[in-house]
């Protein structure tokens, strides 16, 4: 018996009409014969069945259809195991196929290695096509009104000295800073108790509906007293929890790929979603959004306190997405890597981007 797989879209691409399953990439070219086999496998059914229903076609044709819609994921058989990937996009439930879409097909980027040649194209870009505008104007709608200079005082200045890293020192982290930066961006500061629904935590960061689905992983390189490793940070107990013993600058080179000026960092962490905690609440696939920004609120609290530690903060989405969850034992489904931010000791000059 067969059935449509539950997670298929399709699409224009040039000339060509493709049928997709997101959860397992498998795509294939789709001719009009293929849709109306998807079609009527949209329960299970038998070749037997479908042959009796397309008696214009040759059964050998139809059954080579079938295999080839078989083998690209389009269609499941009865009686093998349902594909882990398929089954954990079915949890999605109503976020599809908006969501789970864009969540799959923007994971395992290539990155290129050379810069140089980045450099020359974006030159050469800029040079036939410059740059839109950084900031917008209202020409024509009446007068503007001046406003006060910005506030100065500690936060402003941590607000202001925030920059992007890619040089370390070598000296150790102290253990002590990286508490203060789990703690004030992922720790659980309280508890709120909803009445008939149960204990929500609350963060030093806004969360949709108090449903923080972000985790954080701990790649620590060059911690004091802390054996190096990767670690899962218990927001509830503010504790360090060892996956895996070791940590090198390859491995972050691994994690972070064409970028190899963050491989000095003395730690790095790497921001996970468990969905179902803002699925549970939240229906509508708009809510990936939400999470997505939720991580950016995480990093910027994170950038903050190290800069504020006086520290060299970076953060970035350049991630190597199977590699990283296949590390932390997650499917990259219910739940998966969205962000990147690392931290190392400032070197001597101060910041320097280069």
């Amino acid at each position: 018996m067969l059935r449509r797989a539950r997670s298929l879209v399709s699409y224009w691409e040039d000339e060509r009409l493709l049928v997709e399953n997101y959860a397992t990439a498998g795509r294939v070219s789709a001719d009009p014969l293929a849709l109306e086999i998807l079609h009527f496998f949209s329960g299970w059914r038998s070749v037997d069945a479908l042959l009796a229903h397309l008696r214009d076609y040759e059964p050998t044709s139809l059954r080579r259809v079938v295999a080839a819609l078989e083998h690209h994921t389009l269609l499941e058989r009865s009686h093998q195991p349902a594909d882990t990937r398929a089954v954990a996009m079915e949890q999605w439930g109503p976020w599809n196929p908006a969501a789970g879409f864009f969540h799959l097909s923007t994971k395992n980027v290539r990155f290129s290695p050379n810069h140089a040649a980045l450099d020359r194209y974006f030159v050469h870009k800029a040079a036939r096509t410059p740059l839109p505008p950084a900031v917008k104007r209202y020409p024509g709608r009446g007068p503007s009104t001046p406003l006060p200079a910005a506030s100065n005082g500690v936060f402003a200045d941590v607000l202001l000295a925030r920059r992007t890293h890619r040089r370390f020192a070598r000296r150790r982290l102290a253990l002590a800073d990286l508490g203060t930066l789990l703690g004030l961006t992922w720790g659980v500061q309280d508890w709120l108790d909803v009445p008939g629904i149960g204990r929500s935590p609350l963060k030093t960061s806004p969360s949709g509906g108090a449903r923080h689905p972000i985790e954080v992983y701990v790649l620590a390189r060059r911690v004091e007293t802390l054996r190096s490793g990767l670690y899962h940070y218990a927001s509830d107990r503010h504790r360090l929890e060892l996956i895996r013993k070791g940590a090198t600058g390859r491995q972050i080179g691994r994690y972070l790929p064409a970028q190899p000026w963050f491989r000095g960092a003395a730690a790095v962490m790497l921001m996970t979603a468990v969905f179902a905690r803002t699925q549970w609440k939240y229906q509508t696939p708009r809510a990936y959004r939400v999470v997505l920004a939720e991580a950016g609120h995480l990093s910027q609290t994170f950038c903050l306190t190290a800069t504020w530690l006086g520290l060299a903060p970076f953060c970035t989405m350049a991630l190597a997405d199977s590699k990283i969850e296949a590390d932390l034992g997650i499917d990259g489904i219910s739940e998966s890597v969205l962000y990147a931010a690392g931290v190392g000791v400032r070197p001597a000059g101060g910041y320097s981007p280069l």
